[in-house]
């Protein structure tokens, strides 16, 4: 499972936002779905690699209403597109393993090979699903781990060769080549195998959400593609540099897992007028609200409705990292900015972006600074926003896109009809892989 070359930057924009969500549910005549599917159709036309959906599983959870449930959502715009991948984000905290094998191995089947999960362990939610709270991190990430394990292997269960097409054309199996996994761990018993046909992928595309240093750990030793909260080029530096050097002590090859960043652009025809932008965005934020920001970034459980915006923040309100349940790479990137000096007032600017990359100014000024990242190996996949909006999708498609492409980090075409063809991504060999159908042997049919 290595990436391949020639080493190309891959693209994603997100599948739909909450706010169109709620508006076009008061609309009888719409569907929920309408704002997607047109993002779908503007993205795949362009060439984008793939739709992202993000989740959240609280009512008001981290200022935002919610979302519709991801796989049910990228199911539906799978039958609208024909080439561009689909994200889903899903919990390993809050859902089986096996379930989670039989449903993104159906996404994979209905769309035709562009299915891809995004691991997320949540840091929200664990009202709605019983009585004992949240796991620590650690716990969360070791559930993770080994429901990766129950997955994978589950998509394995089917070998080379188990089912094929009959003489008569119709389906003929392999009963021997289906195998129980037989797992039984710490958190699960899994008899296996899967109960759906072998998957276009055999294993659909897998992201992994979290930086915190158990985040970390996962994407290192499971993850093709990590997605992360980077807000400058030092960051991305160091991120990049442990990962790898983990995922190399796992075994894994070089250029593994892929960097994946948001990129919160500011768009301008000119320089001036992205500067402008800038300063009427922040000329708009309600800064007692982005007190409760702040102190989400760090956390939580940091009280700062007293102190003065223009004050910098004292580290003895930082909160220990090991005592934090929750988004701990988040937390470390803000009391980051609490040492240097940061005053409360920055601190809420910065909260904006909720610790993602931000950048300002034209479409080449900003491709600049995507190509100093790519060319430094930080950056493999980049989500881009605002193609809903036609200014914003002019500058993304015609102008950033555009500039990329004439520079030859991004490609003009999809490279396949797979997600994972398009993201240049191998297969990882199967464990205790054995033998392919002996010659001569008849198939049973499947009738």
């Amino acid at each position: 499972m290595s990436a391949k070359r020639p080493r190309t930057l891959k693209t994603v924009t997100g599948a739909g936002g909450t706010s169109e969500t709620y508006e076009l549910a008061v609309d009888p005549t719409r569907s929920t779905l309408d704002t997607a599917t047109r993002v779908a159709w503007l993205a795949e036309a362009a060439r984008i690699d793939a739709l992202f959906t993000a989740d959240l599983l609280s009512f008001g959870a981290q200022g935002a209403i919610g979302s519709q449930e991801p796989l049910v959502f990228v199911s539906a715009l799978s039958q609208v597109t024909s080439r561009i991948g689909l994200i889903a984000t899903v919990s390993t905290t809050f859902h089986h393993p096996y379930n989670l094998a039989r449903l993104f191995g159906t996404l994979d089947h209905v769309s035709n090979g562009r299915a891809a999960w995004n691991l997320v362990t949540s840091s929200v939610g664990e009202e709605n699903f019983g009585p004992d709270g949240l796991p620590g991190p650690e716990e969360r990430y070791a559930r993770a781990a080994e429901s990766l394990e129950v997955v994978n292997a589950l998509w394995d269960s089917w070998r080379p060769g188990a089912l094929t097409a009959g003489a008569d054309g119709g389906a003929a199996l392999r009963p021997d080549l289906v195998r129980p996994i037989d797992h039984a761990g710490r958190y699960f018993t899994v008899a296996g195998p899967l109960n759906i046909p072998p998957l276009p992928q055999r294993r659909p595309v897998q992201f992994q959400a979290g930086q915190s240093e158990a985040g970390r750990a996962l994407g290192a030793r499971y993850a093709e593609v990590v997605f992360t909260s980077l807000p400058t080029l030092d960051i991305a530096l160091d991120f990049t540099r442990k990962i790898r050097g983990e995922a190399e002590r796992f075994g894994r090859p070089g250029g593994l897992p892929l960097i994946f960043s948001s990129f919160h652009a500011t768009y301008g025809a000119t320089e001036a007028e992205a500067r402008r932008l800038v300063r009427e965005r922040r000329e708009s934020i309600d800064f007692e609200r982005g007190r409760a920001q702040v102190a989400d970034m760090l956390g939580g459980g940091v009280d700062l409705s007293d102190l003065p915006l223009d004050a910098k923040l004292p580290e003895s309100l930082l909160p220990d990292i090991g005592t934090v349940g929750r988004r701990r790479g988040r937390v470390d990137i803000f009391a980051g900015y609490v040492r240097q000096g940061y005053t409360l007032r920055e601190l809420v600017i910065a909260a904006q972006d909720t610790g993602h990359w931000a950048a300002a100014g034209t479409p080449e000024q900003l491709a600049d600074a995507v190509e100093e990242r790519f060319r430094a190996g930080v950056l493999d996949v980049i989500s881009l926003g605002g193609l809903a909006d036609p200014r914003q999708h002019d500058f993304v498609v015609n102008g950033l896109l555009h500039e990329l492409r004439r520079r030859g980090i991004v490609a003009d075409d999809y490279a396949g009809p797979t997600l994972r063809e398009n993201l240049g991504l191998e297969l990882p060999p199967r464990d205790g892989d054995f033998d392919a159908p002996a010659a001569g042997r008849t198939p049973a049919p499947t009738r």
